[in-house]
């Protein structure tokens, strides 16, 4: 899968799913403080990935994830491993 698809993937779910504006979806938006993820959102966003991507994200490999460039990239790099 590339970096695109995921990309457009990540963005569909959190337009549709998680309800975040599509003006606070850039490439250094934080996922916190520029989105309004919080840990109940996280938990939501746990299953969407599992669903779309097909692996269970660990909370301590998200744990220097910040921006949503970051998350894409932890996807990526999870998705495209072995």
């Amino acid at each position: 899968m590339t970096r695109t698809e995921i990309e457009e993937k990540v963005k569909t779910f959190l337009l549709e799913d998680m309800e975040i504006d599509e003006d606070k979806l850039y490439a250094d938006s934080r996922l916190k403080e520029d989105m309004g993820i919080d840990s109940l959102d996280f938990v939501d966003i746990v299953v969407i990935v599992d669903k779309h991507f097909g692996f269970k994200i660990k909370p301590e490999e998200m744990a220097e994830v910040k921006t949503l460039s970051q998350f894409v990239d932890y996807i990526e790099g999870k998705v495209n491993e072995g």
